[in-house]
């Protein structure tokens, strides 16, 4: 019987925490924080808040992934601590919104960057994103160490990318004048929807617990990783945003739909605008890489545990792959991108992802009160931190509630009819 291959060493699990969270968000994220903060002193202090709030959900996750080290990840956490139910909630979220939809967006903003160097109508802009989506799935189909290598490599020239950018940008900016931040006074509201700006574009840090089956000393390695990706994320995006601020007009950050772009052609020219937007590519095709290899695992656990469609627990003989998977996971976010229907989908219920996040860290709370549980790592500053987690991701989910109670509602239907789905599935199939 074929088993899941423990290829994933820390290189390779840090180069996943890392570049699925550096994507294509901070090139343009930037102008909507700054919208909400326009100071750029609290600028930066948002994006640090958001670093903290991502550094405690990444060590609940690392508690939880030490205590529970199975492919599957945070389905296997609420599988084993809440019930299997929620459990199979999370991942019928993953596969028709969440993780599916992120796809189609990455894939979609590669799409729209790669215009910039070849024109593109619309029709082609969806083929090429289902291009880069059926590409990846192939390297991933044939293995985890490929696609682990090449998402190490992706992540490795990512951040030198990134670095180059903050270095070159800081250099070169010495005879730019900038115009003073505008008097405008900051309310704690706004402040705290900035700082959701900016976990947004921290998402994706939990997803490498779903190959934890993979991982080489999973118990040690996951929670390593996790810390280590989180400290370098924070730095790149503190650093990229200081250059943002010390180049352009506050106000011109403020307004700009692709902000490193535009520094780049206020320093070199508008033949830098073309270079970004390669960056950006680079930058989203890597992100790509590391979601398309992780979601399979999660949708190949709940198979193994009889939660979902049989076929996707199969693993390839050779490769030592969940290739039925990811198979389907190409097809379905292939048709996402291909109708369009991902943006309503995972506007409606991206925020809902907060819930399950407020409910792991009371998991571990819950598991400390279990003479059962050992975790081989345990996450500092129990229950303050978790509790401080929680607060923040129910004010989330209050805040977009707040925003759009009709959208809101939409996608909490959504999620919650995975219950019923669920109700079903234990009923109707094979004993």
């Amino acid at each position: 019987m074929s088993t899941l291959k423990r290829a994933i060493g820390l290189p390779t699990a840090t180069a996943l925490v890392v570049g699925t969270i550096i994507g294509a968000t901070i090139f343009v994220q930037a102008s909507e924080l700054t919208r909400l903060v326009p100071n750029p002193a609290m600028v930066l202090l948002a994006w640090a808040v958001a670093g903290v709030l991502t550094l405690i959900g990444a060590l609940v996750c690392a508690e939880l992934s030490s205590a529970y080290p199975q492919t599957g990840g945070v389905y296997v956490f609420f599988r084993e601590i809440y019930s299997p139910s929620l459990g199979f909630l999370w991942g019928w979220a993953m596969f028709w919104t969440m993780h599916s939809g992120i796809l189609a967006i990455i894939a979609t903003i590669f799409a729209r960057y790669a215009g910039y160097l070849v024109p593109l109508d619309q029709t082609g802009a969806r083929l090429v994103a289902v291009g880069a989506i059926l590409v990846l799935s192939a390297i991933n189909y044939f293995g985890v160490t490929f696609g682990g290598r090449v998402q190490t490599a992706f992540t490795a020239v990512k951040v030198f990318a990134v670095f180059a950018i903050m270095l070159i940008g800081w250099i070169l900016s010495g005879g730019v004048a900038t115009a003073d931040a505008p008097d405008v006074a900051i309310t704690p509201a706004n402040f705290l929807l900035a700082v959701g700006a900016g976990l947004f574009a921290f998402g994706g840090w939990h997803m490498v617990t779903y190959t934890a089956e993979e991982t080489i000393n999973p118990t040690q390695t996951i929670p390593r990783s996790l810390v280590i990706g989180i400290i370098v994320v924070t730095v790149c995006y503190m650093g990229l945003n200081a250059v943002y601020l010390r180049i352009l007009p506050i106000d011109k950050v403020m307004t700009s739909e692709r902000v490193a772009a535009d520094v780049f052609e206020l320093l070199l020219g508008t033949g830098a605008a073309g270079v970004i937007s390669a960056v950006v590519m680079f930058s989203s095709f890597g992100a790509l890489n590391g979601i398309v290899l992780v979601g399979p695992r999660v949708y190949y656990q709940m198979a193994q545990d009889g939660l979902w469609f049989r076929f996707k627990g199969h693993l390839h003989p050779k490769f030592q792959t969940p290739d039925r998977a990811i198979i389907v996971q190409a097809i379905w976010s292939s048709v996402l991108v291909m109708t369009g229907t991902y943006r309503d989908l995972f506007r409606r219920v991206i925020y809902t992802e907060w819930i399950f996040f407020a409910l792991l860290a009371l998991g571990v709370v819950l598991m400390r009160r279990r003479r059962d549980c050992a975790p081989a790592w345990r996450m500092p500053l129990v229950p303050v931190a978790p509790i401080l987690f929680i607060i923040v991701s129910l004010m989330i989910v209050a805040n977009q509630i707040r925003a759009n109670w009709l959208d809101a509602a939409i996608g909490l239907a959504i999620v919650a009819s995975g219950f019923p789905a669920y109700y079903l599935w234990t009923r109707l199939r094979p004993r």
